[in-house]
Parts: C-alpha cells; structure tokens; sequence
C-alpha cells in the first residue's frame, strides 16, 4: 500500500484543469473495480441467497430483497445477509438512474459528462442501515476469529459498495477512492486466507485489460497508485472468474464480452451475451448489447 499512498499524495497536487481530469479519469477507472467483490467459489445454487443474486442479475429487485431477508430473519448472525440486501438497493438504484451502462462498458465519454444524481432518500437509507449493520455483524465475527474470512469479505464489499455509492451517485471522488483503497486491503486479506475465493480475482483482472488500453502517459500516472495494466494477466484472470467464480461468474462473463468487442471480436462477444440473456431473460442490458453488435 506504500506505493499506491505515494501515488495518491502525487495526484493530490494537481492543480491544472487538463490533469484535474485525468485525475478524475484515474479515479473512475480505479473505483469501477469494486463494484460487489469476493464470493465462494461454487456456482450458484438454491439457496435463498443465491437465488437472490439471481434475481438481482436478473434486474428482479422485488424479489432479491425477499430472498435476502429471509436470509437475515433465519441467519441473524450471518453478515452476508444485510450487505446482499444492501447490493440490491444500490443495484436497483443504479438500474433506475441509468447507471448501469457506464457501469459495465466503462464508457469515459459519458462518465465524464455524467450530472450529479438526485437519489431516492428511502434508497438511501436502506443502503446506508444495512451497510452498517452489515459492517458490525462482520466486526463482532473477526472478534471471534480474525481470520474470518466471509467477514473480511463482508468488509471488502461494504467499503467496495460505498466507493461506487460516493463515485456514481454522489460525485464525491476521493471519498470514494478512499473506499476502494480499504476494499483492496480487505480483499488482500481474503486472498491469504483462501486464495480460492476466485471473484476475488474479478477486480484485478478488470484493472489490468482495462488500464492496459490507455496510454503511456495515463499508465505511469496509474501505476504509481499502485495499478496493475498487464493486459495478458487481465484477460487471465477474467476467464479465471468466469469459469470458477460463483456469484461475480456473470459479471466476468460481461467483462470478457466487453473485450471481445474491444478487440473487434464480435462474434465472440455475442456468444457470450446470448449466454448470459438466456441465463437472465429479464436483465435488458444483455440484449441492448446483442442489438449493437453488426
């Protein structure tokens, strides 16, 4: 983390509108990384919260938000409740304001154009109680084994999901780069404890493609936040997840249709979309997609 602090005091200097923006380029593509974070490495199954992701990717928000508190009614302890409760809200937030888009495709263009949002204030409140309690029931397990690590990985999400809260809604652009620094830590931290957890690879495989696209200038400003741009080891890692991740498994997929089109791959990327509508007929964003690709 060393290297990534004396890359963020660097950034903190500038000054001209010109490095402003590129300031506020660095910090869009650096908090898109944590959008939900670390997960077993299983498939979906038939559990309630399970299929509550389901109905989340599936844009279902009613549904998901049943599923998930009757998670927390029948596991009171368990933290995983709450901060899946919470990404439901934030998700659901993102779907009614038109965010999910940028989200996905990591359009600079339109994110830097992009208005302050006017949240719903019940929205807002829902995520904001649930991240705390999320974060408190997840504290009081890492009391009674420090390496919990479902609670470290709860605290990777409540401080990955309040990063895109802060970037995408709010505008406020270094709180949420501070966010995303505590997300990499905890994910860090999952990681030595199980290296299995394979979403947890999700957020370096992004960063690698993604930043390894821009240019020369723009790679050594990010590198010395500590960002990775390899974008070998990104394509890497993103197949990683999509083939053992479990609830990041589609959102992998996404990311290696976005590539395939990056890279004029089209037939590629349609495979991957058709896929995925069929897996989640109800999500929109699949075939808005599907209908752009010539």
């Amino acid at each position: 983390m060393e290297s990534s602090n004396k890359g963020c005091e660097k950034m903190q200097v500038i000054t001209s509108p010109k490095d402003r923006h590129l300031l506020r380029f660095c910090i869009s593509l650096l908090i898109f990384l944590f959008p939900f974070s670390l997960s077993a490495a299983t498939p979906l199954g038939n559990t309630p919260l399970d299929a509550g992701y389901h109905d989340m990717y599936n844009l279902q928000f009613l549904a998901a938000h049943a599923k998930f508190q009757q998670w927390m009614h029948d596991h009171p302890e368990d933290p995983m409740g709450p901060i899946s409760d919470a990404a439901a809200w934030l998700f659901g937030e993102f779907d009614r304001l038109h965010i999910i888009d940028v989200q996905l495709f990591a359009d600079q263009s339109r994110f830097d154009s992009r208005q302050r949002l006017t949240p719903d204030p019940t929205v807002r409140k829902n995520f904001d109680d649930l991240t705390v309690k999320a974060s408190t029931l997840a504290d009081q397990a890492l009391q009674r084994n420090p390496k919990d690590a479902t609670a470290l990985y709860v605290k990777t999400l409540v401080s990955g999901m309040r990063s895109d809260y802060a970037l995408m809604i709010d505008k406020r652009d270094i709180s949420a780069l501070n966010y995303s620094k505590e997300a990499s830590a905890f994910s860090k931290q999952v990681l030595a404890i199980d290296p299995r957890r394979y979403d947890a690879y999700l957020a370096s495989g992004v960063e690698n493609y993604m930043l390894s696209l821009k240019s020369a200038p723009i790679r050594w400003i990010l590198g010395m936040t500590g960002a990775a741009t390899n974008r070998e080891e990104g394509i890497r890692l993103l197949r990683l997840t999509a083939a053992e991740g479990h609830y990041l498994a589609p959102f992998a997929r996404m990311m290696l249709a976005v590539a395939a089109l990056r890279e004029n791959n089209p037939g590629e990327a349609r495979t991957i979309l058709i896929d995925l509508s069929r897996e989640y007929p109800q999500n929109s964003l699949y075939a808005r997609e599907l209908a752009r690709i010539h």
